[in-house]
């Protein structure tokens, strides 16, 4: 069907658009933070997509999307940059008050373990863009956020990935192919491990990693910047 992608968009972000209007939540109060935020940052991924779509690293079947395209990409792809950023920092949004004194803490050893990870993992397969890239990239992201910034929340977010995993793989389930006759988007098997749970990607959680944190750092800062009376409790950056 041409409207899959599309909805599975409008499906990742309808609840958390509603529940944003909460008076418990009041997420909307705090989009002056998140649009900067996902905005800046899907330019970067959209970028980075458009790179590896031109390469060949994945593309997308027509039989599944609109047929009305951002340069090389889909409008659907474009749009996957904003929905699911929106869901998951929504998420964060409301978990943050209940796990922050349970999780935050100024142990990095996990991040230290996943940090080594990523690194062997990228250098094994420098031949390999995909993988390389998403794991390269993302330890040196997470080394900025442990030794740079010293962010006390990455356990916290940690914690609430995991969480989120759980409709993450729901949807790139659907977008590689669970229960559909097709992919929705398709990868180059040369470009990536080759290692699927399901029929998703073993680089897509950390690709996916990269992208929320990405968008909840910038997020979180710019709560800071702007004092936003609506936040709970005070929010530093490291806190």
């Amino acid at each position: 069907m041409e409207y899959t992608y599309l909805l599975v968009n409008f499906f990742t972000i309808i609840i958390p658009f509603i529940f944003s209007f909460h008076p418990k939540l009041n997420f909307h109060k705090t989009w002056k933070a998140f649009f900067p935020a996902v905005i800046f940052t899907g330019v970067i991924f959209v970028v980075w997509d458009m790179y590896f779509t031109e390469m060949g690293v994945w593309g997308f079947n027509d039989k599944y999307l609109t047929g009305i395209n951002v340069g090389n990409l889909p409008l659907e792809e474009v749009l996957f940059f904003f929905c699911i950023p929106y869901a998951c920092v929504f998420t964060f949004h409301c978990l943050d008050l209940f796990l922050k004194k349970r999780v935050d803490s100024k142990n990095f050893l996990f991040s230290y373990i996943l940090i080594f990870f990523l690194l062997v993992l990228g250098i094994l397969n420098l031949g390999k863009a995909y993988t390389s890239s998403t794991f390269l990239s993302l330890a040196v992201l997470l080394a900025f956020a442990v030794f740079y910034l010293k962010l006390s929340w990455l356990n916290r977010f940690y914690a609430v990935y995991a969480v989120l995993l759980l409709p993450f793989f729901l949807v790139n389930g659907v977008l590689t192919g669970t229960g559909l006759e097709e992919e929705v988007v398709w990868y180059n098997s040369e470009e990536f491990m080759n290692f699927r749970i399901g029929t998703v990607p073993f680089e897509d959680i950390f690709y996916g990693m990269e992208l929320i944190l990405v968008n909840l750092i910038i997020y979180r800062y710019l709560l800071v910047k702007m004092d936003k009376s609506t936040v709970t409790t005070p929010i530093t950056q490291n806190s």
